[in-house]
């Protein structure tokens, strides 16, 4: 039987509950992973996704593309726009919701607007979810795969004892499909009353 410790990612990228949206959505990106845990004092408080990003600028009030006209007897130039690369970190993760609608895609893209800036003024704990699923290492893939169905979680947090052992994403569930690495016993798929076995 194939366990979460054949297949999890042993060193865990963690992140800060105060650091921000945006450092958080670099860190993801740098590391190409789409989630990770929020760690507090050495305790896990929370998981954070790319997801968890997207659906907080969904629902935070819109702020405005260009800045305030200052009072007219100002007499300082408005601020032109940085020049900063096109491709912000979280555009990344865009591609991967087609649902998440053009105006939250064009929020995460734009890196010169004050929507951006929005990333920066938020932080990881306002974002996060608060619920993780957690299993132990010698815990079945299937029992993590059952899990993930169940509860509409992408990754899967590897306990041993109150210890962070490593991290199982649904990712490396279907890499271990691809490469034959589960067994070969018979597998009902939820909603189907057809078995099928694995080639």
């Amino acid at each position: 039987m194939l366990t979460l410790r054949d297949i999890m990612t042993p060193e865990v990228v963690t992140l800060d509950p105060e650091m921000t949206l945006r450092d958080a959505l670099e860190i993801l990106t740098g590391r190409h992973i789409s989630g990770a845990p929020v760690v507090e004092g050495g305790r896990i408080v929370g998981v954070f996704s790319a997801m968890d990003a997207i659906e907080f600028l969904a629902t935070t009030p819109g702020v405005p593309d260009v800045a305030s006209t200052q009072d007219e007897g100002d007499a300082e130039d408005p601020q032109e726009p940085t020049d900063m690369d096109a491709d912000a970190p979280a555009a990344y993760f865009v591609d991967f919701w087609s649902d998440a609608g053009a105006d939250v895609g064009e929020r995460f893209r734009d890196v010169g607007t004050a929507a951006w800036d929005l990333l920066a003024e938020h932080t990881v704990s306002e974002a996060m979810s608060r619920r993780a699923a957690a299993l132990t290492p010698d815990a079945s893939v299937r029992a993590a795969a059952d899990v993930m169905q169940r509860t509409g979680v992408h990754r899967v947090l590897v306990m041993d004892g109150t210890k962070l052992a490593g991290i199982v994403s649904a990712l490396d569930i279907a890499n271990a499909v691809a490469l034959r690495r589960l067994d070969s016993r018979r597998y009902v798929y939820p909603g189907r009353s057809s078995h099928i076995t694995p080639s």
